[in-house]
């Protein structure tokens, strides 16, 4: 897995974040990290096809999903991650995955992505048992947005 595979994922992370949430997110350390299992944790799962093969997973605690999803829909509170609330994180995690593909594609390569889904342990345990480049994104007054690459 090379380093710079992460870098069109955070740039579309940045964009997509400050332009749905209107706050500019800070970049924390760059690592490889087993993906873990933390109960009120959810992770929305993004695969890619073609020159690139694997998956971006994005991690985030209930309670950040929830600042986010409040802040998608202009300031209503939302207070129980419902179908409506999976719906709004899972098509953030879309348009930073679509964002990052056609950064990719303008870099010359290749890739599709598929749509999110929501996964959880009981769905593919050995999903998270896997190593990923991760990186978190900080977001003041919100808190932080993992984004997990495993692609080769």
């Amino acid at each position: 897995m090379k380093a710079e595979i992460i870098n069109p994922f955070l740039e579309s992370a940045r964009i997509v974040i400050e332009q749905v949430i209107c706050i500019s997110p800070s970049t924390g350390d760059l690592g490889i990290k087993n993906i873990e299992i933390v109960k009120g944790d959810i992770w929305i799962q993004v695969g890619m096809t073609g020159q690139l093969t694997g998956n971006v997973v994005f991690g985030l605690k209930e309670t950040v999903a929830l600042k986010i999803v409040s802040a998608m829909m202009g300031g209503f509170v939302i207070t129980e991650m419902d179908e409506m609330g999976k719906s709004a994180i899972s098509e953030l995690s879309n348009m930073i995955s679509g964002n990052a593909s056609t950064i990719l594609y303008n870099q010359g390569v290749n890739v599709d992505i598929t749509p999110p889904k929501i996964v959880s342990p009981q769905d593919d345990p050995l999903f998270f048992s896997k190593k990923a480049l991760s990186i978190p994104l900080m977001m003041a007054g919100i808190g932080e947005l993992d984004i997990q690459v495993m692609i080769s």
